[in-house]
């Protein structure tokens, strides 16, 4: 529950963002601002979540978070400018920092270590429903009620879902005593200096905090304004893109347990999905219109195959540290799709179109095709890195 409305929060913009801007008077690099404050703060509170989470367990670390997502929602409801706004999403984006990084800290404690990669992969499909939700029904209920009464209604789920978690969720206490507090930061820094970390985290943030960047708000802009899409076409096709997010998260999961127990590596399964997710963005930056809705449904269902990288990355570092390895990965990905998403935004705006709230697809094509490049040598890192002995 908690990353399915994480992922709801984070991508509803792209749906509501027209009746926001036309509202508030928004330009692109304000929007993209506004939107990307979310993704600091989640980003921010990243080390704090995983000292936390080692700490804590996940149940009680993530039934506060959401219970702050909650208020954030409802102070976005009330919001009167970008400021204010921006504020308020960066509270939400604080309070679902824990969405994704407290149910793997559950599937690491819960699962046997084998089907880490498929427990991983269960609940990231799951969370891809929040996408889904935050598409054409947002949009329907935003033209019924207002964008306003959408943050509202969302406010009090989030506030039912915070309860949920607290009062259903079982525990299971470490028998080990936690590590004194110096040891766990320093425990982190150990991480940070690790080999395999490094090798890995570039072809995370690039690829994931690149897809999210792009699939939590610009692609509703690119469909309006180089596609020439109608908001309705643009929310429906967001709709079945929530829902390829959904099956290809599942498929790759499946995938790689299924190799896994074959002798064949999770990041063979990571690397192949990146491959087929780069094609995909390769012809939207060279504005294969025909082909967009194909490739903007292969873009959901390979970008966000990063996820597979964290159980890795679990089992790398043990079950004790599962918590801030994940956490300081995460750190990373998220302050990346902060930097993407602002800096599409600002790259977009130096072609302003004809209309206001309109503009040109060289903008995009730009913005899109520097992404691409720096995910492409991301790829060429992790396989340069690993030559090295």
């Amino acid at each position: 529950m908690g990353y399915f409305l994480s992922y709801l929060f984070r991508a509803v913009n792209a749906a509501l963002a027209p009746d926001i801007v036309r509202e508030l008077g928004l330009g692109a690099a304000a929007l993209g601002a506004l939107t990307a404050a979310y993704l600091f703060s989640f980003a921010a509170f990243q080390p704090a979540l995983g000292l936390l989470l080692d700490r804590f367990g996940p149940r009680r670390v993530q039934a506060a978070l959401v219970a702050t997502a909650a208020l954030g929602s409802l102070l976005f409801s009330m919001g009167q400018g970008p400021v204010s706004l921006a504020l308020a999403r960066a509270l939400i984006g604080l309070g679902f920092c824990g969405g994704l990084m407290a149910s793997f800290k559950a599937v690491v404690l819960w699962f046997p270590p084998e089907r880490v990669p498929l427990g991983s992969a269960l609940v990231s499909a799951f969370g891809g429903l929040g996408v889904l939700v935050a598409t054409r029904p947002a949009d329907m209920l935003s033209q019924a009620l207002g964008w306003r009464v959408v943050f509202v209604i969302l406010a009090a789920v989030t506030a039912l879902a915070a309860l949920f978690i607290f009062t259903a969720v079982p525990e299971r206490p470490s028998r080990d005593k936690p590590a004194p507090l110096k040891q766990q930061i320093g425990d982190i820094g150990r991480i940070y200096r690790d080999r395999v970390f490094w090798r890995v985290a570039p072809l995370v943030c690039a690829g994931a905090g690149g897809y999210i960047a792009i699939q939590t708000l610009w692609v509703g802009n690119w469909l309006r304004d180089v596609a020439a899409l109608t908001r309705e076409d643009a929310a429906w096709l967001m709709l079945v893109m929530a829902g390829a997010f959904s099956v290809g998260t599942l498929i790759q999961g499946v995938a790689a347990d299924w190799l896994l127990r074959r002798g064949v590596g999770v990041m063979a399964t990571v690397l192949a999905s990146y491959f087929v997710f780069f094609l995909s963005e390769l012809g939207l930056v060279l504005e294969w219109k025909a082909a967009a809705p194909a490739l903007w449904i292969v873009f959901g269902m390979t970008g966000n195959v990063a996820i597979l990288v964290y159980p890795v990355l679990s089992q790398h570092f043990g079950a004790a540290l599962a918590g801030r390895s994940n956490t300081s990965l995460n750190l990373l990905m998220f302050s990346t799709a902060f930097a993407v998403q602002a800096l599409i935004g600002w790259v977009v705006e130096r072609w302003p179109g004809a209309e206001a709230g309109r503009y040109d697809a060289r903008g995009y094509q730009v913005a899109f095709g520097a992404l691409l490049a720096a995910q492409v040598l991301s790829a060429a890192w992790y396989f340069a890195l690993g030559k090295k002995r």
